[in-house]
């Protein structure tokens, strides 16, 4: 989809601050941050959603799947961490930094957006992404989380659990997971103590990138398509338990 991407404009961070505000769609290069891209407007809500490990935000997945969420009433932001900024410039592939330098480096996005939102900036993200949204969550508040694909273990060796972090999360929480993930199959993840704002959505013989098995009669798009409207039905719900709580106790 690379083919597809518009042309990036070089914004300061004074012009982001109005595009995010008017909600203009499109790809800006941010001074002193990095690439950006603006999908849909903020009817129910917004959501800054990182990318994996393998793969930036200009990759087919991460735009179907911001598109889908956009098309739901969501606006939604992507970026790439500086790791993959290096891998576009010098088309090199290296591997991300330590989880607790990209957890650093989301929260500085994060603070740089979640001020610019005309609603309430949620964390999300793609497997890796998801990943250091979390655990952003579990270090400060946030409105909620929505994650494609949690990295649960690496593959083939589910012993290697990565749930420490996840009792000190307190916001509403969605994983939008594929049942065959290698990452997390639906019947190894029953069977893990999860808390209790984390509520999983299961998407049919999905693999980690949402793709089922030609027999199931499905497709990919059906299922990235599936677990974008999930997931911006869980935002909206929130969204609305939230204006209903405030109501009743200004009443």
């Amino acid at each position: 989809m690379d083919n597809h991407w518009p042309e990036e404009v070089s914004i300061d961070r004074h012009t982001l601050a109005e595009r995010v505000a008017q909600q203009v769609n499109g790809c800006f290069r941010v001074e002193g941050l990095g690439p950006l891209r603006l999908y849909g407007q903020a009817t129910h809500g917004s959501l800054l959603l990182a990318h994996g490990a393998g793969a930036g935000h200009r990759s087919a997945f991460m735009q179907q799947f911001a598109a889908a969420i956009a098309d739901q009433g969501l606006q939604v932001i992507t970026f790439d961490f500086g790791y993959m900024q290096q891998m576009q410039a010098t088309g090199k592939r290296r591997p991300p930094p330590a989880i607790a330098r990209t957890v650093e480096e989301l929260a500085g996005w994060y603070a740089c957006l979640a001020p610019l939102t005309v609603k309430p900036l949620w964390l999300g993200g793609k497997s890796m992404g998801g990943r250091a949204a979390s655990m952003l969550a579990s270090e400060q508040p946030c409105p909620g989380l929505m994650i494609a694909g949690y990295p649960f273990h690496p593959p083939k060796a589910p012993d290697r659990l990565r749930l420490a972090h996840w009792p000190d999360v307190k916001a509403p929480s969605l994983i939008l997971q594929g049942e065959r993930d290698p990452f997390g199959t639906r019947q190894e993840v029953a069977a893990y103590p999860l808390p209790a704002c984390l509520e999983m959505a299961w998407l049919t013989d999905g693999d980690h990138d949402f793709k089922p098995r030609r027999a199931s009669g499905l497709n990919q798009t059906i299922l990235i398509d599936e677990a974008a409207a999930l997931g911006a039905s869980f935002v909206r719900a929130q969204s609305c338990s939230e204006a209903s709580a405030k109501r009743a106790f200004k009443s």
